[in-house]
């Protein structure tokens, strides 16, 4: 098992897939994504050597993340591969949702079996102004796909912004009256190039803890391999909120994630100010040891928490770029 300096042991790798977008989500691309003409990402290859190092070092659960991760046409065929190893009991992926309607059959076949879906509105006009697409309703059409070919895990992001979503608390408690799913609500986080709309925006996650303390909500003992939210569940509601609170207390001393970029960089924390290549290990079978030996290296050198209290997003641009 992978564990660092802090006793913290990482059994979690988010693994993005591609930096590209469709969206234009204010909070991450504003303006959409821009192509470099130098978009190399990770070949499939190249990622079953990097998958088969983690899991030989203990890692069981594996999300797939991007950009948008969906956006690559060997998508399945990567899901497909990674999930086909038996020490991989967690295969997840993070979306906007776009295409889940017509291929949450096809993904859920492929050996996933948990996801995570973007809906950070469910006023219609909210969401097209937010993400910058008039697809609120496309994007909740496939959650109930994903909910009715079998997906064990359904979980829907909202990134908490003051002034334009903070008001909706009470929909989403009625969607999941009825509705098996997972609600998080996410502090938004500075990043290197959104400052002025942070600033703006920003708006603790207590906003959202203190109206389910008030309705009855209980708070939830945090189980092996989760995330970093706090969830909370009501015997009236079939399904859940959960609050992902970086700015909070202590926030870093359950981490158990690792994350690679789409071009094959190592990245200790999601705020870190170092990326770690990985890929010139890649290339071939034989060098299976050489990289899981950097792996263990580098991390005796993650830091015990992330600093953005002071500040610094270290050398995080948008949450596109690493996979958030």
């Amino acid at each position: 098992m992978l564990v660092d300096n802090f006793n913290r042991s990482f059994p979690y790798l988010r693994l993005s897939i591609t930096e590209v977008c469709n969206f234009s989500c204010q909070y991450c691309l504003p303006n959409g994504y821009q192509k470099t003409g130098k978009e190399h990402f990770l070949r499939i290859d190249e990622i079953n050597r990097l998958v088969d190092a983690f899991v030989e070092l203990g890692v069981w659960k594996i999300r797939l993340t991007g950009g948008e991760p969906t956006i690559r046409k060997d998508f399945t065929e990567i899901a497909q591969m990674i999930a086909s190893k038996p020490q991989v009991e967690t295969m997840a992926f993070t979306t906007n949702g776009y295409r889940l309607k017509d291929r949450a059959q096809e993904w859920y076949d492929a050996g996933l079996n948990a996801i995570n879906i973007s809906i950070d509105s469910l006023n219609a006009k909210n969401f097209h102004q937010i993400t910058g697409h008039n697809r609120m309703q496309e994007v909740r059409d496939g959650i109930d796909k994903a909910l009715e070919v079998g997906f064990e895990k359904v979980k829907i992001n909202v990134v908490l912004l003051k002034g334009v979503n903070d008001d909706e608390v009470d929909q989403y408690l009625a969607y999941v009256k009825d509705t098996p799913v997972s609600v998080r609500y996410i502090e938004l986080m500075q990043t290197g190039d959104n400052l002025t709309y942070f600033n703006k925006f920003h708006l603790s996650a207590d906003h959202v803890k203190d109206q389910l303390v008030d309705r009855g909500w209980v708070e939830n003992i945090r189980t092996p391999g989760a995330g970093p939210a706090v969830n909370f569940t009501h015997s009236d509601y079939a399904g859940s909120v959960g609050l992902i609170a970086p700015y909070s207390k202590d926030f870093c001393t359950a981490c158990n994630r690792l994350r690679i970029t789409s071009t094959g960089d190592l990245r200790l924390c999601l705020f870190g100010n170092v990326g770690i290549p990985l890929r010139h290990m890649l290339q071939d079978d034989d060098q299976k040891e050489s990289l899981k030996a950097a792996i263990r290296k580098q991390l005796e050198f993650k830091a015990s928490s992330h600093f953005l209290a002071m500040g610094d997003t270290g050398i995080m641009t948008n949450l596109s770029s690493t996979g958030g």
